[in-house]
């Protein structure tokens, strides 16, 4: 028998007869390992324990502390026991996929009956007994016919479906947890004990229609989450539950911010308080953008085919583009034209109007531009994800030799409106030249390390994303991290030799000849009304004083002393303190407790008292407690409050 040889985490190898499987290594090892192991990494291939070994290779035995491995072995058994439980509860169901997904995992089922929030409950129930069964799970790779025939015998057309959809030359693998059996790729666990039976938990159910396409069987979807243990359970649930509390779309009907509505997908109505942020924001990154030398611009929303056509947006971004057809006068077709989903040929344009030179370098172009691009309906989500949107977008043109240092200047530019915005967390990511890609490996060195250098500079430290970069240059996403812990990928920074190519950009440069300008694309919020978002989720809608759009409501606990509350709503206004007055005929509590749910930061109650002494009672949003203090020494500490910070 062949031998091969097994080279282990500490550099240690041993020798093995060819066909051994990572269940007999982890025998071989020790006996407790083998209780423990759930799976290997095999040269980076995640690894069944009864798969055979055929060559030399290196390998890492994983158990349940592993928990990248652990989880995606602990979501995908359960995916296949949520599915064993269902047929045995309800045996005409027919069973589909069941991936795995980031927190779990769901799967598809073809019922009759829709299933109800109560049957989650009694799925629970029935899984959780199968685990406690401890049943093993083992796998066969069979031929094509057999599988065919088997699905066939067991009336289960989706599955037959699936054969067909994979190529000839891929083995058909199967499995079985206890009885119950799955067409899978694997790898899974070894038996359904290793899997935690109280770390999971059924979430939703939902629609879903067969591979995607709205004109096949509409199927059940039942979502699911699951972790190596309970308590990362209940911290997972109860960040769902925050998060519920914290959900943009939610407190934007509370907030009276916007809304959506049907005869204009994916597009958001502002309304005055909304518009309000979304001005103060943009009028804030619009000094920021001034104080760091960029020249502010606007290029048009239709432009024609010719230049998607140049700039390459036409044959690989068609489909998410919004395609406008006009009559011109006297033409005899129609011009086509296109919404624009993005600025950057456009600035292209601007930058080619007249002679550039190298002391023109770098030139910072900076646009709030409004862009349209098609989402599919089921992928928009409120404001964070849409139809038309704008972008604080801006365009860097440079030389090489320019890059390292204008990655500093932009890395140092974000942190300071990310900190001015109340985000202290985030990191940089560095993705690098992927497979198929245009350039000498030289460019794509200077390129990467020119980025990196411009990060260490800055003083940040970053993540490398192997092969994530475009295929004409290098990038940077800077990922923020919200009061609950979930990230959002927000601001980027790009390396693009290629569209100032394509659109014929030059500089004359010092040898009088012309030269390729780099261009970079960067934004830091990316677009406005994402961001917006991402700020009320953080803050749960208590948005920064200076940013709220209702920042102090002056409201009368008599009707005597309305003449003093109009009084004191004039004073606040004058100092630049969004004010107003309530001397609705109330009470005082039903009044806090209204402009409460609306994110007041500020409620400023007057009565008989302060009309007499000229003060002011303060509650601040959150606070049970209230205090009193002079008219002059709450306008003047509030008026520093409504200040920008980049104007203090």
């Amino acid at each position: 028998m062949a031998q091969i040889s097994l080279t282990f985490p500490d550099g240690n190898a041993r020798s093995y007869e060819a066909g051994i499987t990572a269940a007999e290594v982890a025998a071989d090892i020790s006996t407790s390992l083998a209780k423990k192991a759930i799976s290997a990494t095999l040269d980076d291939q995640h690894w069944d324990l009864q798969w055979p070994i055929q060559g030399d290779a290196a390998i890492a035995l994983h158990t349940l502390k592993d928990e990248p491995q652990a989880n995606e072995l602990i979501r995908h058994d359960l995916a296949h026991v949520m599915a064993r439980a269902v047929q045995e509860l309800w045996p005409d169901t027919k069973v589909t996929i069941g991936p795995v997904i980031e927190n779990g995992w769901y799967y598809d089922f073809d019922r009759a009956e829709p299933f109800t929030p109560e049957d989650l409950g009694v799925i629970e129930k029935k899984m959780k007994e199968i685990i406690n069964k401890r049943e093993p799970v083992r796998t066969e790779v069979w031929e094509r016919q057999r599988a065919i025939d088997f699905y066939t015998a067991n009336d289960e057309p989706y599955k037959v479906e699936l054969i067909d959809a994979i190529p000839g030359d891929e083995p058909l693998r199967m499995y079985w947890h206890g009885d119950w059996q799955d067409l899978c790729r694997g790898p899974h666990l070894q038996h359904t004990g290793q899997l935690p039976g109280d770390a999971f938990k059924l979430m939703s159910i939902a629609g879903a229609y067969w591979r995607g396409d709205s004109d096949r069987a509409m199927l059940q979807r039942i979502y699911g989450v699951a972790f190596t243990g309970k308590e990362k359970l209940k911290a997972h649930l109860t960040m769902l539950e925050e998060a519920a509390k914290r959900d943009h779309r939610k407190l934007g009907r509370e907030m009276d911010l916007f809304h959506m509505q049907e005869e204009a997908p994916g597009m958001v109505f502002w309304h005055p308080n909304g518009w309000r942020v979304y001005t103060q924001l943009q009028d804030y990154m619009r000094r920021m953008q001034d104080s760091h030398g960029y020249v502010e611009v606007n290029t048009p929303q239709v432009v024609n085919r010719k230049l998607w056509e140049a700039s390459g947006h036409w044959d690989n971004y068609q489909e998410n583009m919004f395609i406008v057809e006009v009559d011109e006068d006297h033409a005899r077709e129609k011009a086509v034209n296109a919404l624009k989903p993005m600025n950057c040929p456009c600035h292209i344009q601007i930058f080619n109007q007249g002679l550039k030179s190298y002391r023109d370098l770098p030139l910072r172009m900076a646009e709030f531009g409004s862009c349209n691009r098609y989402e599919p309906s089921g992928a928009m989500h409120g404001i964070m994800r849409v139809r038309g949107f704008t972008q604080d977008d801006g365009h860097i043109f440079c030389t090489e030799d320019q890059v390292e240092s204008e990655t500093k200047e932009f890395v140092s530019f974000l942190a300071k409106v990310y900190k001015d915005l109340g985000f202290e967390t985030w990191r940089v990511k560095l993705s690098t030249r992927p497979e198929k890609r245009v350039g000498s490996e030289e460019s794509w060195d200077q390129a990467e390390a020119a980025l990196a250098a411009g990060i260490q500079a800055a003083g940040y430290d970053y993540e490398i994303q192997e092969g994530e970069g475009a295929f004409y240059g290098p990038k940077l996403e800077f990922v923020l991290t919200d009061a609950i812990g979930r990230d959002w990928q927000c601001g980027t920074l790009q390396i693009d030799p290629n569209l100032p190519e394509r659109l014929d950009a030059s500089y004359i440069g010092q040898d009088g000849d012309k030269h390729r300008p780099l261009m970079l694309h960067r934004a830091t919020l990316g677009s406005f009304e994402r961001f917006i978002g991402i700020l009320i989720e953080e803050h749960a809608g208590k948005l920064p004083f200076w940013l709220a759009p209702r920042q102090v409501v002056v409201a009368s606990i008599t009707s005597d002393a309305d003449d003093y509350v109009q009084e004191v709503v004039a004073e606040l206004q004058a100092a630049g303190v969004r004010a107003e007055a309530d001397i609705r005929n109330e009470k005082i509590n039903y009044k806090v407790r209204e402009h409460s749910l609306g994110k007041v930061p500020v409620i400023l109650a007057i009565g008989h008292r302060e009309v007499e002494e000229r003060t002011v009672s303060i509650r601040r949003l959150g606070e049970k407690q209230t205090r009193v203090d002079s008219l002059e020494n709450v306008t003047k500490a509030l008026k520093l409050e409504a200040t920008a910070p980049d104007l203090l």
